[in-house]
């Protein structure tokens, strides 16, 4: 059998000289593509394909042909970049960091949801680079709207933007940035209190008249002018206060050259008794086409204000069956007094009552705790070595909540027999003595007979004692931190100076 030889070929040698004159180059690769594995299994997968576990010693023309056309599928590409470009090296690193191997194999996130880490530059910056564009970011995010009546125009934009949506649309983020923005208008802050004003934010509706001189009946609800201008029909056409009464029949505003301009508001929060909803009672006519109000329905109100003052009532009475001594009372002297308690929240360390004195109300605690002290007469020594007698007061107790004080106090007129000072903030569940005479005789006996004086029953050898078991572990502290300062300082260590500063 002949071996064929091989031809000689000319060998092109290469110089570093010449290098210029050959296309030599190669496409440079910062790292190797990552590979969509998902994608490669999908074509492995082609019906026709070689497989020779399988028996397939040959791929068939079309398969083949389909693989090569889908093939560079498998690649992943490259994310596009979005907003500002990367400058600086250091943000590079850090992108490529929060990747995991797999995420640059598959350029996916897996089927389970990673929380994506936006690197953010804050100010004071780590390492100072000299490209503005590294700072525009962060001034253009410190800059605001300073002028009041843009500020009010963007609030006007956004409450059109959130009206639109119905009410069971309307997540609690819309809700509260309509409540942010409705007690920025001077009617809405004078006239609703807030917690009022965040239930009205789920029943606000929109409105939008499309027709000019088209009557719009303010007998219906009360409306905020969104966009548009109204006039009004009568004289007054906004009820602010709940207590006015009309005349009938109702007087036509004489004046046409009064306008209602977005931001303002009219109609009725209470609907007028006696009057027809088409009357045309705090009634407008639009001006202009397309004219959009916020609109808050009468019965709406009447609804929300009866749902806040049962729940209240509800809390109120919870608060009154937690304490102890009201728990076996009967059902209609506890509805009679939760109809008289009020709330009121006090900041820490306020006296309350002192002893001696009258207390001004009956209290339950509903949060918070408060010290309850005593006073008591001991002798202090004076600089010059005298003795005398001082009043001093001692903290004998605590109450915490579910627990109340001063019913026998406000009951019988009696001066209260200690002080009540608070050590956390409270809010407390109050009965104002005048208060008391809406009750009949029978709930007035449960009170006294269910309740005992606030620490009353403590003699004066127990507070000295009290006072004088203080006393000693005030001054036993005060020796330990003494002597414990002493040893430190005796060898020129100061707790935060110098080395130890650290």
């Amino acid at each position: 059998m002949a071996l064929e030889t091989r031809k000689d070929l000319s060998l092109r040698r290469w110089n570093s000289a010449n290098a210029r004159n050959y296309p030599t180059t190669l496409p440079k690769l910062d790292r190797p593509p990552a590979v969509d594995y998902e994608k490669l299994r999908e074509l492995c997968g082609i019906e026709g394909l070689k497989d020779i576990q399988n028996g397939i010693e040959v791929s068939s023309e079309d398969a083949h042909r389909t693989f090569m056309d889908n093939y560079k599928a498998i690649f992943v590409q490259k994310p596009k970049k979005l907003g500002f470009p990367i400058h600086s090296e250091q943000r590079e690193q850090y992108k490529s960091s929060v990747l995991s191997l797999t995420q640059n194999a598959t350029g996916k996130t897996s089927t389970e949801q990673l929380e994506k880490k936006v690197y953010k530059k804050e100010w004071p910056i780590d390492k100072i680079t000299h490209d503005v564009r590294d700072y525009l970011p962060l001034l253009h995010k410190q800059r605001k709207i300073e002028d009041p009546e843009l500020i009010r125009q963007e609030n006007l934009k956004t409450l059109r933007r959130i009206s639109r949506k119905l009410p069971f649309q309307r997540t609690a983020s819309d809700n509260e940035k309509l409540f942010n923005i409705l007690r920025t208008f001077s009617f809405f802050k004078q006239n609703i209190p807030e917690n009022v004003l965040k239930e009205l934010c789920v029943v606000a509706v929109h409105e939008t008249w499309k027709d000019p001189e088209f009557t719009i009946f303010g007998n219906t609800g009360l409306h905020m002018v969104l966009h548009g201008t109204v006039v009004p029909l009568t004289d007054p056409y906004l009820n602010d206060d709940e207590g006015a009464s009309l005349r009938s029949p109702t007087p036509l505003l004489s004046n046409t050259q009064i306008k209602i301009t977005p931001g303002q508001c009219f109609g009725t929060l209470i609907r007028v008794e006696g009057r027809e909803v088409s009357s045309k009672v705090y009634s407008v006519v639009t001006e202009e086409s397309n004219c959009e109000f916020l609109k808050i329905p009468a019965k709406d109100y009447s609804r929300v204000i009866e749902q806040i003052k049962q729940r209240e009532h509800t809390e109120k009475l919870n608060l009154l069956l937690s304490c102890g001594q009201y728990k076996l009372w009967p059902r209609q002297p506890l509805l009679q007094v939760a109809e008289l308690i009020e709330w009121i929240n006090y900041p820490p360390n306020t006296v309350i009552v002192s002893e001696g004195y009258m207390s001004p109300f009956i209290g339950f605690i509903k949060d918070g705790e408060c010290h309850i002290l005593r006073q008591v007469e001991v002798m202090h020594t004076l600089p010059n070595g005298k003795r005398e007698k001082r009043t001093k007061q001692v903290v004998m107790g605590r109450l915490g909540p579910s627990e109340s004080f001063a019913e026998l106090s406000v009951l019988m007129h009696e001066q209260i027999t200690c002080s009540v000072v608070t050590a956390t903030k409270m809010a407390l569940g109050v009965i104002r003595p005048e208060k008391i005479k809406d009750l009949d005789e029978t709930t007035i006996q449960l009170f006294k007979q269910s309740s005992n004086r606030t620490f009353g029953e403590l003699t004066k050898d127990e507070i000295q004692d009290e006072y004088m078991r203080q006393e000693l572990k005030r001054e036993w502290n005060e020796f330990k931190h003494g002597v414990l300062l002493d040893v430190i300082n005796s060898k020129g260590i100061r707790p935060g100076y110098g080395k130890w500063s650290k």
